[in-house]
């Protein structure tokens, strides 16, 4: 599950949303050949390329590339175009992996937790986690004193935070 914050833009498109089962995804995945799959490994690159340009690489002419990214889009394959932002070059570039802990995991406080991350800014991807803790977060600020703040203040004020532990990137080695 993802909470999906992104003031970034790190994500073009998502291949899958979530779904209930594992044969439902296959068989939504199973609708995908490979001129589709073609095609959105091309806009994941470039959102912006032309459609004459996608149809050429995808070996298309222009109607049906523009019919199959329209029929992407509806489907939920394509979720939008976004531009990736240099967020160092933007003045956020600390950033901050935090491990949640929640004091209550039933459905109620899931989804309050989810909810409140919504409102946090600097939460730039929020995901749930199997193991040892219960969410893991990806927090940009301006430098540590301001991720404190953010801590202390916004993220340990969530719905059911019980414990949190942080760790500070020190280099970011790829990123999307």
């Amino acid at each position: 599950m993802v909470c999906g914050i992104n003031n970034f833009g790190l994500f073009v498109f998502s291949y899958v949303r979530s779904w209930p089962d594992r044969t439902a995804r296959e068989a939504h995945l199973d609708q995908l050949d490979r001129i589709d799959r073609t095609i959105l490994k091309i806009l994941a690159r470039d959102g912006r390329i032309s459609m004459a340009a996608l149809a050429e690489q995808a070996g298309l002419s222009k109607t049906p590339v523009q019919a199959r990214v329209k029929r992407l889009e509806q489907e939920g394959f394509i979720r939008g175009y976004v531009a990736l932002v240099d967020a160092e070059r933007m003045g956020h570039g600390h950033i901050a992996f935090v491990q949640v802990s929640l004091s209550d995991t039933r459905s109620h406080a899931l989804g309050a937790f989810n909810r409140a991350v919504q409102s946090v800014s600097e939460i730039e991807q929020c995901h749930m986690i199997a193991g040892s803790f219960d969410y893991l977060l990806k927090v940009r600020t301006t430098d540590i004193a301001a991720y404190r703040e953010v801590l202390g203040e916004r993220i340990s004020s969530l719905p059911h935070v019980a414990k949190t532990s942080t760790f500070v990137a020190m280099e970011t080695v790829k990123e999307r």
